[in-house]
């Protein structure tokens, strides 16, 4: 497993080996024990799969907040995506600032996600398909986004965002001027 940082501490690139032949290939893209020994002892307890039809498909920025935050896992079983994390940990020098890597069935990287980031994300492919792995439950009281497109964050999306395609709930999303995070730079508000 390769292990890259970004530019924004604790949001990093893993890249499992694959291990290839005339059939295809075979990839351990996570294991406990061999991450735990690098230092990356986390709790999974939820998978999720999304699927999105068109190009231009735009998911987030979502988070979950405490006492239900969430480390998330991302990767793309099919197609290919502009996966955002945006630093939403108050205090934090790198507040607001947003790191984006292109993930695909063919490149086979992913990105972690840790608790007090919003995350986000932009298909690039049709069809393309979302696996990724949470430490804690979905609980929708804890449930929370901001507006994809806040020209305070700016995000480069990297295609028009007015032919964005949104669900109702994140073309409602406030400005994050307007949501007060409930994560600081050294823990939990």
């Amino acid at each position: 497993m390769q292990i890259e940082e970004t530019s924004l501490p604790g949001v990093l690139i893993l890249t499992p080996a694959r291990h290839g032949d005339a059939r295809g290939f075979f990839s351990e893209s996570w294991s406990r024990r061999v991450m735990a020994a690098r230092g990356l002892d986390l709790d999974f307890v939820q998978d999720n799969h999304s699927l999105s039809g068109q190009p231009g498909t735009v998911r987030g920025l979502h988070y979950q907040a405490p006492p239900h935050a969430q480390d998330k896992l991302v990767r793309c079983g099919r197609g290919a995506i502009l996966d955002v994390a945006v630093d939403f940990r108050r205090g934090s020098p790198t507040y607001g600032r947003w790191v984006a890597v292109e993930l695909s069935a063919e490149n086979g990287r992913q990105l972690l996600v840790p608790k007090g980031f919003l995350h986000g994300f932009a298909t690039l492919a049709p069809q393309s398909e979302i696996i990724y792995k949470c430490t804690d439950y979905y609980a929708p009281e804890c449930d929370g986004a901001v507006r994809f497109d806040d020209p305070a964050i700016g995000i480069d999306w990297g295609f028009d965002t007015q032919g964005a395609v949104l669900s109702v709930k994140d073309a409602a999303a406030p400005l994050l001027a307007q949501v007060v995070s409930p994560f600081t730079y050294e823990g939990v508000a």
